[in-house]
């Protein structure tokens, strides 16, 4: 099979991300923090251990300031619904997947004002549109750093001037970027930075992240056994326990652990420059073929992981099976969870075909869906 769904996740996974967890498995299998023999100490260094590798990774000086989740949904919930209560104010853009969105529009029931900015046509975000768009009471700022729709980059650099000039925490959603595209937190003034363990960063599914920054307060959404301050009734206050209530999964986190070691000793093959040539090269190809509608920013160095087209006026579903049962081909077709998204790109009642190479994809496989792509355009 040609894979090419890397923006839901990645796949094949590296060996070594196997191996990880079958070791952990057959050999540790305790749980971490929460008993003083060797295995559970064992199982504690390996979460600590991923941490501060994730910590490298984003360039945060404090590993314990990384909580551990399920998903880049579990983590936007919490640092979203964490941080605004009644009577703030949120600002969000047009190009937001449901887990930024629904969340917000949850809160508006409780008296939470949600703002969200129109992108262009191509989904591409003016700054000076968030600056403008600030009141008094607003609290938050969460974007995407880049589209699972189009694959189109935002400037959260600008963005994130603007969130510390006006004082505004400022939440990132990295699901399509971690693992590619360098992020430095301080850097980009980036208060809260929500990400995905299971896609770039090479990852089982049932991991992901968020990184509190220490300027900041965010209320837990959940309490319970921690491991720590057993004799209390009450949830403690230091992190990462605050929020990490209940056991963790262990063996995602050792795979989590072993995708990084992959992406740091393999560096040349997972730079956001190797990834924009293939889609400069697939794009490229696409442009030739008559009946094909591309979606997203021209520009290439203004997009990342995600190529989605149509097909004159078939249905995006219609062609996505297609290309799984006759061409052996995995894309996605509709609406990928993100309405607001396709409403600005003008498909929202058909959706798109979405295309989204990993770091294992090779030119031979563009190749590939180039000719299938021709074929079904042709008919």
């Amino acid at each position: 099979m040609i894979y090419m769904d890397n923006a839901a996740t990645s796949w094949p996974k590296p060996l070594s991300v196997h191996r990880a967890v079958l070791e952990y498995m057959e050999n540790i299998g305790a749980n971490p923090g929460r008993s003083g023999h060797h295995k559970a100490i064992e199982a504690g260094n390996i979460v600590l251990h991923t941490r501060e590798l994730i910590a490298n990774f984003f360039s945060i000086d404090d590993p314990f300031r990384i909580i551990f989740t399920s998903n880049t949904t579990e983590s936007l919930n919490l640092g979203i619904k964490g941080v605004l209560e009644s009577g703030d104010h949120a600002i969000t853009t047009s190009m937001e997947h449901n887990s930024v969105v629904r969340p917000l529009k949850h809160l508006e029931s409780i008296g939470v004002e949600t703002t969200i900015v129109k992108c262009d046509a191509d989904g591409m975000l003016d700054p000076l549109h968030i600056e403008k768009a600030i009141k008094s009471n607003t609290k938050l700022i969460i974007t995407t750093h880049a589209s699972n729709v189009t694959g189109g980059i935002m400037p959260i650099a600008d963005i994130g001037e603007i969130a510390k000039k006006h004082g505004i925490i400022y939440l990132v959603d990295a699901a399509q970027t971690a693992g590619i595209v360098p992020i430095d937190v301080n850097k980009y003034n980036i208060d809260m930075l929500a990400f995905p363990g299971h896609k770039s960063l090479l990852g089982p599914q049932g991991t992901g992240g968020l990184y509190i920054s220490p300027d900041i307060e965010v209320s837990q959404l959940k309490e319970g056994g921690t491991g720590s301050m057993s004799q209390s009734i009450c949830q403690p206050n230091f992190l990462p326990d605050r929020y990490e209530s209940g056991t963790l999964n262990t063996p995602g986190i050792a795979g989590l652990g072993a995708g990084i070691e992959f992406l740091r000793q393999t560096e040349d093959i997972y730079r956001i420059d190797k990834m924009q040539k293939l889609e400069e090269y697939f794009i490229g190809c696409l442009s030739k073929i008559e009946g094909i509608t591309l979606y997203g920013p021209k520009d290439i160095k203004n997009r990342i992981g995600v190529i989605s087209i149509n097909i004159g006026d078939r249905d995006s579903a219609e062609i996505a099976n297609i290309l799984d049962k006759k061409y052996n081909i995995a894309t996605r077709g509709e609406l990928h969870c993100s309405p607001l998204a396709h409403r600005t790109l003008g498909t929202l009642n058909r959706g798109t075909v979405r295309f989204s190479p990993g770091i294992f994809t090779t030119i031979f496989d563009i190749d590939a869906c180039v000719k299938a792509i021709y074929d079904l355009a042709k008919q």
